[in-house]
């Protein structure tokens, strides 16, 4: 059974950092790309980040790009997001994402993940 933990996510103010981490188990870490989403009150679950299982090649949203990076250790099955210059529009619950099979490219929408960690919660104060 694959089970991903998130953790990391706390009250900070805008301008500060947090670094999520999301700890994965019950498969092969390596063999597979990663995501991060994240949902705001009110607001459907959007895309932030994703990083590739064989190169490392990673994708941000627009909103993120230049403030927030993804990485991953594959020796502790843990992915990485970095977030920085974080702002109040930041607030959301974080999740960290999976995808059961393998893409040719690095999947980028919520339907292509299948398995989602329980999520944690970012809050930016102004």
């Amino acid at each position: 059974q694959v089970q991903l933990v998130e953790s990391g996510g706390g009250l900070v103010q805008a301008g500060g950092s947090l670094r999520l981490s999301c700890a994965v188990s019950g498969r092969t870490f390596s063999m597979y790309d990663m995501g991060w989403f994240r949902q705001a009150p009110g607001k459907e679950r959007e895309f932030v980040s994703a990083i590739r299982r064989t190169d490392g090649t990673t994708r941000y949203a627009d909103s993120v790009k230049g403030r927030f990076t993804i990485s991953r250790d594959n020796a502790k099955n843990t992915v990485y997001l970095q977030m920085n210059s974080l702002k109040p529009e930041d607030t959301a619950v974080y999740y960290c994402a999976a995808p059961r099979g393998y893409y040719y490219y690095i999947p980028l929408t919520t339907g292509e993940y299948d398995f989602w960690g329980q999520g944690t919660q970012v809050t930016v104060s102004s």
